[in-house]
């Protein structure tokens, strides 16, 4: 093992210099322009007015490793990592990073000291070096340089092993664009099948959400939360990606769940969709685990519903969903919709077989999807 320290000195410190009011200044990348893949997201790249002189070190080259000191959260701890491969000596970085170069690139191959940096992160590695103030997360990044130690292997391995891990990110890159297609067709076919559902096209009866399916909504409370041994309480954070995603959940105790669980209670087949921020994105809960939901709609299928799940998912996919509901939603930075504007919800109630028909495509698209991940590892 080699001290990363010793691979590439201390994280230089970044500029920020003053406004740019000619729109001329040099561009600065910040942690907003981090991506959570390790790369650089070049939208909003802000420009600065860089006065201060002898820091041609400081702007960027291909390779060099860019490393956030202040940031992050509770659910996401500081210290990302992104690999620079723009343009040369164009860049700078501002004060909330800082910069790692490699000082013997003929001993080390900067990509592998990223990676192994990125996977540090993604275990969890940065945090025992964490500082918090004020709700800011920061690095105490001097300990962590000095301290993190890099797998000393030969350089042709090194390559060798950053080859293989951006071949399978291009892969996986593939497989997102192929699943999203997937996800077009099922689009594609609800408009067929079921026409313009915002004109009723095909006059079929129409009744209120609320009306063919029992809509509720979790706890607005904040229970008293665990750390160990607890139930997970479901947000709208965590429904924000086409599935619950437990990894970032807070635990409550057994009897707040029972408590929340008494009015909400979440079973197999029924319907989630967060009110709070990510609005819309309904999922389907697929899952049997115990847990609890908050500022969550619940949308549950009674006996002999009119209507079955798989058709109100996509509805509540369709435009006609966000021209019927998403126009109410209502709140600033914080986007909100009402438990009452769901139930209001006035949907067109298509044949139930003809729905039936529908859900049965939408599993086979399913099994095409389960194909691709299964082909993938």
């Amino acid at each position: 093992m080699a001290k990363l320290i010793d691979i590439t000195g201390r994280a230089l410190s970044g500029e920020w210099g003053a406004d740019d009011e000619t729109g001329d200044g040099t561009p600065v990348l910040r942690t907003t322009n981090f991506t959570n893949k390790g790369s650089v997201d070049y939208n909003n790249v802000v420009t600065r007015c860089i006065t201060k002189k002898n820091i041609d070190e400081k702007y960027l080259c291909q390779g060099d490793i860019i490393i956030e000191k202040s940031g992050g959260s509770d659910k996401q701890p500081v210290g990302r990592v992104i690999y620079f491969e723009g343009p040369e000596k164009t860049y700078l970085f501002n004060n909330f990073t800082g910069l790692l170069r490699v000082k013997d690139i003929k001993q080390w191959f900067p990509k592998y000291v990223f990676y192994s940096l990125y996977g540090n992160y993604r275990r969890g590695g940065t945090r025992p070096f964490e500082n918090k103030t004020t709700g800011l997360h920061n690095l105490k990044t001097d300990d962590y340089v000095s301290c993190y130690e890099v797998a000393d292997i030969d350089i042709i391995e090194q390559v060798q092993i950053c080859e293989k891990l951006d071949k399978l990110k291009e892969i996986i890159k593939k497989r997102k664009v192929q699943l999203e297609q997937l996800d077009l067709l099922i689009k594609s076919r609800f408009v067929e099948m079921f026409g313009d559902m915002t004109g009723n096209t095909n006059g079929w009866e129409k009744k209120l959400l609320g009306e063919v399916c029992d809509v509720r909504d979790g706890t607005h409370d904040s229970p008293k939360y665990v750390m160990d041994d607890g139930y997970p309480l479901v947000t709208s954070k965590n429904v924000s990606t086409g599935k619950i995603d437990f990894t970032d959940c807070s635990l409550i105790c057994r009897e707040d769940l029972n408590k929340i669980n008494s009015r909400s209670k979440v079973d197999l087949g029924d319907i989630l969709m967060p009110m709070i921020g990510t609005v819309g994105n309904p999922v389907i809960v697929d899952v049997d685990k115990e847990f609890a939901i908050k500022n969550v709609a619940l949308i549950k299928f009674v006996e002999d519903s009119l209507v079955n799940n798989i058709f109100v998912k996509a509805l509540l996919q369709s435009d006609y969903f966000d021209s019927a509901v998403l126009s109410k939603v209502k709140g600033g930075t914080q986007k909100f919709i009402s438990l009452g504007d769901i139930r209001k919800l006035e949907i067109a109630l298509p044949p139930l077989e003809l729905q039936n028909n529908f859900s049965d495509f939408v599993n086979q698209v399913d099994k095409s999807k389960f194909h691709e991940f299964r082909h993938f590892y």
